[in-house]
């Protein structure tokens, strides 16, 4: 079995904002798919965010939405270049996100992360595995 697509749904406040947001920093949304409760971003033709307004998320789940300073779940995406990655992240800084932590060169895979306007955390990273260490 192969996977055809990923829609990795999320809470948010205001789809207005989050679909600012997230075009903003050089993605794109899929208006099929969005409306006033839900904004599709696209983060490429197989991955697709799909942030909903935490009423419309709640009739997906019995269990509440998380409030407050908690973390449910860290989104990695895999960009072509560390310029890259700082592109994305400085992008998401400009426009409300606040840095999760300073940029990390492991030699094989560079990191940066942001928090964004909604609290979800996001690791942007480039790898080169023809670089892992075999020791």
């Amino acid at each position: 079995m192969k996977i055809k697509q990923i829609y990795v749904n999320l809470p948010v406040k205001d789809i207005q904002k989050t679909k600012e947001f997230w075009t903003k920093i050089g993605f794109s949304v899929n208006d099929q798919v969005s409306d006033e409760k839900a904004v599709c971003i696209a983060l490429n033709d197989d991955i697709q965010i799909m942030f909903l307004t935490e009423e419309y998320f709640q009739t997906f789940s019995e269990r509440p939405v998380p409030k407050g300073d908690t973390t449910q779940v860290l989104v990695a995406i895999s960009l072509n270049s560390r310029e890259e990655v700082d592109q994305v992240v400085n992008a998401a800084v400009e426009n409300g996100a606040y840095q999760h932590e300073e940029a990390q060169d492991h030699g094989w895979m560079y990191q940066n992360s942001f928090w964004d306007i909604n609290g979800h955390g996001w690791n942007v990273i480039h790898a080169d595995i023809s670089q892992f260490p075999t020791e």
